[in-house]
């Protein structure tokens, strides 16, 4: 995995002639990781920025979020762009309106395991269980760090007997664990169903997706994006399937910078 900003002059003329499908993370990619969840807010910046590619017509943005679909929409907040939430189990934008089927018996299934985890997480200091309807987030970043050990060991008590069922699906992202239905639906899926969706309106060879985030749920996105277009993992260089890195969040907006000035001048 390549530095992306020693490659920049390449990755400039992948992107001058081409349409640009540009599906971005949030939390981590867009604003830095933060205790609470609802303290990721926006810089005005990012937002003005965000708003001018959703204004170019050589680009569409989408943002792909584990937050729930309500949740990435408000904090936001830029009207005429795409939002997967949930890790795309739902979907909003202009002409879309999805929501991966999940069977009555499923949610009843995860509001049992938040009913079971809240009951006995909660008496550890520091840790957060957050609701978002059709998945739930297990936060343990303000836990104290002799707590964690007891933190996992209660979760895995109570998760596992759902798991071998095949009732439900875990991911480990950073410091969180989550929660969700056990269909085949990720972030890599939903990237692919963007960017077919894309081709059939423009034209095979038209669309060039860029992919940016941060977390392991962006791995399967990275991976299935492969060869297809660009991937950047945002944070220092590690394994992962993504073809570039930026360090930080600061770097991910001054690529989008970057991007958007090619496309005012194509």
């Amino acid at each position: 995995m390549n530095y992306l900003f020693t490659q920049f002059s390449k990755i400039k003329e992948l992107l001058r002639d081409k349409f640009i499908l540009l599906l971005l993370d949030y939390d981590g990619t867009l604003t830095p990781i933060v205790e609470m969840p609802e303290k990721a807010v926006i810089s005005k910046e990012a937002k003005e920025l965000l708003q001018g590619l959703s204004k170019s017509h050589h680009c569409e943005l989408a943002i792909i979020s584990g937050r729930s679909l309500k949740d990435i929409k408000n904090i936001v907040g830029i009207k005429g762009i795409i939002y997967a939430g949930n890790h795309g189990l739902e979907i909003e934008g202009p002409e879309i309106k999805f929501r991966s089927p999940v069977s009555p018996r499923s949610k009843e299934v995860i509001s049992n395991v938040y009913k079971g985890i809240t009951n006995k997480l909660l008496k550890i200091k520091g840790v957060l269980i957050e609701d978002k309807g059709l998945t739930i987030s297990a936060h343990y970043r303000m836990a104290d760090n002799k707590d964690v050990p007891e933190f996992k060991r209660i979760f895995g008590e109570i998760t596992a007997p759902f798991v071998i069922r095949d009732k439900i699906k875990i991911t480990e992202g950073k410091k969180v664990f989550e929660i969700k239905p056990p269909v085949k639906w990720t972030k890599g899926s939903v990237a692919l169903w963007f960017l077919a969706r894309q081709k059939s309106a423009l034209g095979e060879n038209k669309v060039f997706p860029v992919y940016i985030g941060d977390d392991i749920t962006d791995e399967d996105a990275f991976r299935a994006l492969k060869n297809k277009g660009l991937t950047i993992f945002v944070g220092e260089p590690k394994d992962s399937a993504a073809d570039y890195y930026v360090k930080n969040t600061e770097e991910a907006i001054k690529f989008l910078r970057a991007i958007l000035a090619v496309k005012e001048r194509t």
